[in-house]
């Protein structure tokens, strides 16, 4: 359906997936229109590639010669642009759909996960580029050294991040699978963790016999009887691929990697946390499954430096350190914190964290709640909306997370919009302070103007 369809329209392309597929589809020459609520990064750079973007979602951005409308998962049957499109009997197929249509014509790597899907992808592509392959890859999140969050390359690999949620990922297929964690998450749309382990049942079922799985510990636990080759890896023993003699240090987390209980390599990354030891497992386990050298993943995993919104550096002024995060869920929450204790341990930190959809803050307010003892102050906007309806907006808000926050002795404030609480922070902040913005919403905007006035004084 894509290679004979030229001009094709986006609908909510500034996402990080949509984006990524409008990316490939530029390279390969279609005529591209797209259009979401805000422009961004992401939306800026489909235009300087030749995309047209329309800042709004208007029945006439559908044109009636437009052969194909690709949909965001945030997309709702609302939507005056898909109404548009179904009264012109313009196929229209999801983000989900795209992904598995470019798929389907490579060799399929799909890592999937509640939490370390993003940084993981960006590993095992790093490597694969590293070891002189040219792989196709879609990322949600930019990665500055491979050139944003999707490339085209000449080599048949496609490494691709599988998001669960509207089980988006089981319309793939993938050659190997990857399985960072299962947490429940997207309990808008999962009743429950059970519904949550029947879906990555079914994806890791999409792997052929001749194809492999890289399962961490927990995942496996999770998962019924696999028939697949699986390979498994963790901290703990009896992993067929685990850390030991970890050192968590300032400047760095050194292990050595055991395959099978003997010594298979040594790495030392640049990036800090626990969590990211357990990413570079998963990396390393997929590539030397693919055959790839123990002494080029260890070179390509030493200097690989992350991914934007994924405990990035924004700036250090004046002794004052500012750190962006994209952690939206407890468990990324505390492993964030824990890599800052790593990297900072003296820095009094400050984390202004923005709750992301009002049903996933409800869902998860105790476990919220408890995440963030390793911060000295947290302070909490306004609930970010996305997917949720009037009813849910009535049911919680940010104020309750603060109180949750106090009745775990935390230290927590409750302030409603960004302009003040960077006021708040200016008035505050001291040298040896760290500032932490973390959340999936716009809450780094916090952060680059923080940076901006600092420089200014």
């Amino acid at each position: 359906m894509l290679e004979d369809r030229k001009r094709i329209h986006l609908i909510g392309c500034g996402g990080i997936g949509l984006s990524a597929i409008g990316q490939i589809l530029l390279k390969e020459k279609k005529v591209l229109s797209g259009s979401d609520i805000v422009e961004s990064n992401l939306t800026k750079k489909l235009e300087r590639e030749g995309m047209n973007f329309f800042l709004d979602q208007r029945a006439e951005n559908i044109a009636k010669d437009i052969e194909l409308v690709i949909i965001s998962a945030a997309i709702g049957e609302d939507n005056l642009e898909l109404k548009r499109a179904k009264e012109l009997k313009i196929p229209v197929i999801t983000y989900a759909q795209a992904l598995s249509l470019v798929m389907e014509k490579k060799f399929g790597i799909a890592v999937a996960g509640t939490h370390g899907k993003t940084t993981t992808t960006a590993m095992i592509t790093t490597i694969l580029k590293e070891a002189g392959e040219e792989p196709n890859f879609v990322i949600g999140g930019e990665v500055k050294e491979l050139g944003g969050n999707s490339g085209v390359g000449d080599s048949d690999f496609l490494v691709a991040e599988a998001c669960e949620f509207k089980r988006n990922f089981l319309s793939l297929s993938p050659k190997v699978a990857v399985v960072t964690n299962i947490e429940e998450d997207h309990l808008d749309y999962y009743h429950n963790l059970k519904e949550i382990k029947k879906a990555f049942a079914e994806f890791i079922s999409l792997v052929p016999p001749d194809g492999f799985l890289v399962l961490s510990e927990e995942a496996k636990k999770y998962l019924p009887k696999i028939k697949t080759k699986v390979f498994t890896y963790g901290l703990e023993e009896g992993n067929d691929y685990q850390a030991s003699k970890v050192s968590l240090k300032k400047d760095s987390t050194d292990f050595n990697i055991l395959y099978r209980e003997k010594f298979s390599a040594s790495l030392s990354l640049k990036i800090p946390g626990k969590h990211n030891i357990l990413n570079s497992l998963a990396a390393f386990a997929t590539c030397k499954q693919l055959g790839i050298g123990k002494k080029i993943i260890e070179n390509a995993l030493g200097n690989f430096k992350g991914v934007d919104r994924r405990f990035e550096l924004k700036g250090d002024i004046g002794n004052i350190t500012i750190i962006d995060d994209y952690g939206h869920h407890p468990t990324e929450i505390r492993a964030t914190l824990s890599a800052i204790r790593q990297r900072y341990p003296d820095s009094r930190v400050i984390a202004i964290f923005q709750p992301h959809q009002y049903s996933r803050t409800r869902f998860l307010l105790d476990d919220f709640a408890r995440a963030f003892k390793k911060a000295d102050l947290i302070i909490v906007p306004n609930i970010y909306f996305v997917r949720d309806s009037e009813e849910e907006r009535r049911l919680v808000n940010s104020e309750n997370l603060v109180e949750k926050i106090k009745e775990n002795k935390g230290d927590a404030l409750y302030i409603p919009d960004f302009a003040s609480i960077l006021n708040y922070l200016l008035k505050i902040i001291r040298p040896f302070d760290l500032v932490l913005t973390i959340g999936a919403g716009p809450v780094y905007q916090i952060a680059d103007e923080l940076v901006k006035r600092l420089k200014s004084c």
